[in-house]
This record gives structure tokens, sequence and C-alpha cells, in this order.
């Protein structure tokens, strides 16, 4: 009888070993997923768009002297926490941007103007749709954008425009605060670790450029900013 008894506690002891090792296994698997605690870091691309031109540029200029931005992509980092099984911060900053800025309104036709570079540091809050263990989850952000602007280079083509005749025009940007709207989704691999995220946003923001010659104008930029990474959450 006692060997069957100390059979029993043998298996006993050996079912819980394993219990436990499946339960911490099942932890594991719960924090890689989008749960409560998890961290994730991604890298990717990330391209914006500045929508429209610039408005008029103040006196003494041509009527209707307006300026449009090029677009650019540049690799992103981006750190994410999960508060709840729903909702996430994340804070996401790129490579230095660089934005060519040419002629528009009665300005179109005359090239290139110039040139600038920026870095928009922007941190969301995210609620996630579906359950934190879908292998796929849509979900909508806010974030809060701050446009730092940098290195701005007019051209030959702005000085000839703006001071005929004159020593070489200048011209700089200010930064600007913006707020961005986002919508996403994440497809997360079976091993709940590896994902992929694409989304997509606009940023309403407006700053001013000043020139070196005294006219000045207000620059609604409000860029479309779309982003595709892959990411690892621990």
């Amino acid at each position: 009888m006692r060997d069957n008894m100390n059979h029993t506690n043998t298996r006993s002891k050996a079912a819980l070993k394993t219990l436990l090792i499946a339960l911490a296994f099942g932890a594991c698997a719960s924090a890689s997923a989008q749960t409560a605690g998890t961290w994730s870091v991604s890298a990717g691309v990330n391209n914006i768009s500045p929508q429209g031109s610039t408005d008029a540029l103040s006196a003494p200029a041509i009527v209707n002297s307006t300026t449009k931005v090029s677009s650019d992509m540049e690799p992103i980092l981006e750190v994410s926490y999960m508060f709840t099984d729903h909702i996430s911060a994340e804070f996401g900053i790129g490579s230095i941007y660089k934005h060519d800025l040419s002629g528009s309104g009665s300005l179109s036709g005359a090239g290139k103007l110039g040139s600038l570079e920026q870095l928009p540091p922007t941190i969301f809050a995210q609620y996630h749709f579906l359950d934190a263990d879908s292998p796929y989850r849509p979900y909508v952000g806010l974030g809060v954008t701050y446009a730092i602007f940098r290195d701005e280079t007019g051209s030959g083509t702005l000085t000839a425009i703006s001071n005929p005749g004159g020593p070489p025009t200048t011209f700089t940007v200010d930064n600007a605060w913006g707020v961005t709207p986002q919508l996403g989704m994440t497809l997360t691999f079976p091993d709940k670790k590896w994902f992929i995220d694409g989304m997509i946003g606009k940023t309403y923001i407006s700053t001013t450029v000043h020139l070196s010659t005294g006219q000045s104008a207000t620059a609604p930029l409000n860029p479309i900013v779309t982003s595709l990474v892959v990411g690892y959450r621990f």
C-alpha cells in the first residue's frame, strides 16, 4: 500500500509540474500577444505627403505667389506599450525628412524655390479592436505631432523673384504643433511575437514661412502620412 501511495504521490507531483510548465508557457504566449503590459518595437518606412500649397506671399510680391512642398519617404522607428488589451500608446520618430519647395499659383513653372529638412516626432493614443489574440486587429488613434524645421535653403530662383539684383534670399520656417488622427491594421504572425503594421493618417498642421526680404506666408501643410513597419513584441 505504501508503494502505491508513493507511486501516486510521484504521479501527482509529475502532473503538477507539467501543469505549471503549461501555465508558464501559456503566460508567455499571452504576453507576446497584444495584451496589457506588452511592449513592442517596430521599424519600417514612413511617407509624408504635404497637401495643397502655401497661402500667397505677403506684399511686396507677385499676386498669388504660392509654394507647394514635395513628399518624402524615410525610415521610421516606433515603440508601443499596451496599457490594456485594447488601449495603447505609441511613439514614432523617423529619419530627417527632406522636402523641396517649388512655385505654384502665379509662380507655376518657376521651378525649385528652395528646400528644407524636418523631423516630426509623434505620440499616439490608440484603441485596438477585436480580441488580443486575434491574428489581425484594426485600430484607430489620435496623435500629437511637433514638427521641427531646419536647414532651410533658398534657390537662385527665389532670389530672382523676391530680391532681384540683391543679396541671396534666405528663409526660415516656424516649428509647429499638429494633431494626427490615424487608421491602421496589425497582422500578427502565428508565433504572436512578430507582426506587420500598416497605417494611414493626416496631420493637421500649419506654420509660417519668413523670407529675409520681409515677406511671409502661412503654410497649412496638412500632410497625408502612411507607414508600413515590421515589429517584435516582448
